[in-house]
Formats: structure tokens, sequence, C-alpha cells
């Protein structure tokens, strides 16, 4: 069961604010999201979610000038090691990745430390595949710093790394102790990376919450605007809407491949870029049109949804045509070695209407052919 909890907190600058907190239900794996203002300033708060002595933040060179000297003041009394990697999707590799399993040998950690993610979903995905596999894992806390972490990639336990054939290839099912959504913090992400985690946001109306993307077609103004409650609202109800596909399919043997909606595409577009030019959330947006276009070509979703996707997606200012240099036939082959491909046939997540999803290899390789050729491409900087 899910179960959404208001707290009161006290921040340090004294004034009462509500923390919501969310169970994700995986019996002995169960572990609370909480969202909130001012959370990494709670010192006795943020002290008593760590069961060791040995602790070390992980971050990026983005993250570290902006939250590493607080987090570090909150958590003083573990004295915690850092750890500082490379900003940006390109750097998601093994080698990057062994850098923190060094870091955590040098500093001679044993099994019962913790590693915490301060930063976005790269930095969370790969410091919760580090825990995964050091010492056969080890406990580990996301603080997610940019939207699209937040809503998604922090919760889940999926981590992992790139390879330059592949995006997320080489990982594992480990889930954190607990998700520390601050949503301060996003008042200093970037406009475009905000923009990136509203892919993400749509698609939990998409998917299964038809109700939660009228909302968005009716407060999405307000989402650019950066209005809190607005914010607060769409990090709660997409978080909600993950824990409980999660919690019915852990480790995505059914139910939870849904939440990849629009990403065989998406995924295939990154790789083809070298995981450069375009951010996570760009990418699946275009794909999630992608899978509209090809569920109506099935006849399965009529076209005034598409045009409902197509429009909410612009409206957030996120692309919906493919970057430059892609040719179909490149597009068809990279979403070949995507994950859900089983057996030689590929399975994609599609619509059968605004919050029905479903996930099928049963679809005829024209309409895909159309959809992928279809598709008008856009030169890198003018999504």
């Amino acid at each position: 069961m899910i179960v959404v909890l208001n707290r009161l907190s006290i921040a340090l600058s004294g004034k009462r604010k509500f923390m919501r907190e969310i169970s994700v239900d995986l019996g002995k794996k169960s572990y609370p999201i909480f969202i909130g203002e001012d959370l990494l300033a709670n010192t006795s708060w943020l002290e008593s979610l760590i069961a060791s002595q040995q602790v070390m933040i992980v971050t990026n060179t983005t993250i570290e000038q902006l939250y590493l000297a607080q987090l570090k003041q909150s958590i003083s009394k573990f004295k915690p090691a850092v750890t500082i990697i490379p900003d940006g999707e390109s750097f998601k590799t093994l080698g990057v990745m062994n850098k923190i399993i060094t870091g955590l040998l040098e500093s001679k950690f044993s099994r019962d430390s913790y590693l915490i993610a301060l930063g976005g979903g790269v930095v969370g995905d790969m410091t919760g595949f580090a825990a995964a596999c050091y010492q056969r894992g080890i406990s580990y806390i996301q603080i997610p710093t940019t939207l699209l972490a937040q809503v998604d990639s922090s919760v889940g336990g999926k981590t992992a790394v790139n390879h330059e054939l592949g995006k997320n290839m080489i990982g594992a099912f480990h889930q954190p102790a607990a998700v520390i959504s601050d949503t301060d913090v996003l008042k200093t992400l970037p406009d475009r990376e905000l923009i990136a985690g509203l892919a993400e946001v749509i698609k939990y109306g998409l998917i299964r919450d038809s109700e939660f993307f009228f909302w968005l077609e009716t407060n999405m103004e307000k989402l650019l605007e950066r209005d809190a409650d607005a914010l607060t609202h769409v990090i709660e109800r997409s978080c909600i809407n993950k824990a409980e596909v999660v919690a019915q399919d852990e480790k995505e043997s059914g139910l939870r491949a849904i939440l990849n909606l629009g990403h065989s595409f998406g995924h295939a577009i990154e790789t083809a870029k070298n995981y450069n030019d375009w951010l996570h959330g760009e990418a699946v947006a275009t794909g999630m049109l992608m899978a509209a276009d090809l569920s109506c070509r099935l006849g399965w979703l009529d076209k005034e949804s598409v045009d409902r996707v197509r429009s909410l997606l612009e409206r957030a200012a996120l692309p919906v045509r493919l970057p430059t240099g892609i040719e179909p036939a490149r597009m068809r082959e990279l979403m070949s070695i995507d994950k859900k491909a089983k057996q030689g046939k590929l399975f994609l997540i599609l619509l059968k209407g605004i919050g029905q999803s479903i996930v099928t290899s049963e679809f005829e390789t024209e309409p895909l052919k159309e959809t992928l050729s279809c598709f008008p491409s856009v030169a890198t900087g003018d999504k």
C-alpha cells in the first residue's frame, strides 16, 4: 500500500513547514520519499536517516559549487568523504564510476557504509550502481537536484551506466534507503533542465493517470513559471505513480515496463548522438510523440489524442522532432538492442488512450517504418 503523509517539520529558520512522505512498498526493501522545502538544512532529521559512521557524498562539478558545502555541514558529525565526478551524460561510464569505487576502497569503507548521491539522474544512477557493486551491496541515499531526477530516476532502484552501443546497458536493481527531494534546489536549476524534467512528468499522465494529464494541460504555464505549489504537486503525483508501479513489479518483469514510454525511441536518439547535444528528457519527449504516432497508425489511438500529446509537449517547450543526422534505419538498428527486446522481438510501450498504455511486440513492421520516416529532423540547438 502507498501511504502519503503530511508531516510538520521545523526548518533551521524556525518556520513550520509541511513535508510530504511517500512510502515505496517493497517489503523488507521499502523506503520513504521525502518532499519539502529546506530539507538539506535540517541537520538532526538528515542525520537520523543514516545508519553508519562511514559516509561518502558523490556529486558532480556543477552541484559541488551549489549544495555540497550545505550538505557536508548538515551531516558534519559523520565527517563525510567526497567524490566529485564530471557533469554530463557522456561521463556516465564504467571508467568514471570506478572513481567512486576507488574512493570507497581508499577510505577503507566497509559493508555497512553509506553513499549519498547529490545530483541529477547521472549522479544518482552511477552512485546507485557503485552501491550495488561495492562489497556486493551497500546502502545509499538519493538526494536528487533536478526535476527529472526528483520525479523519476531517483525512485525505483534502477541503477546503471552507459555503453557506447547502448544506454543503461550495464546496471543493477538496487533500492535506495531513502529519497530526499528538497524543492528549494530547483530554484537554481537551469530552464532547459527544468523543461527536460517535464517530459517524465507528462509520461505519467500518458501511461496511467489521465486526470493528471488534464491537470498538466491546465497548469503547464504555472510549471514553466516555477510556481512552488505546482512543482510540489507534480513531484508528489509523479512519485506516487511510480511508487505504485514499482511496488507491483520491482524488477520490470511486466507492468513496470510502462514507465519506459518513449524511451526505446529516446534511448536510440541519445545513443546515436553519443550522449551529447540532447538531454534525456528531450529525447524522451520526441520518443513519446513517436510512440503516440505509431499507436495511431496501428489504430489504437485517435488523432485527437496524438494532437493533445504534441500540443502539451510543445507548450512545455520540449522537442517534437528528431535531431539531424539520424536515419530511420539507424534508429531501428539501435532500438533492436533496447533492454526490452526479447528473443529478437522489439517490445514497445504504446498507447490505447490518454492514461492507457500497453507493452507489446504485436505490431507490424511497416507502421513502425512509417513513424521513423515521417518525423522531420531539427538542427542541434533549435529544438
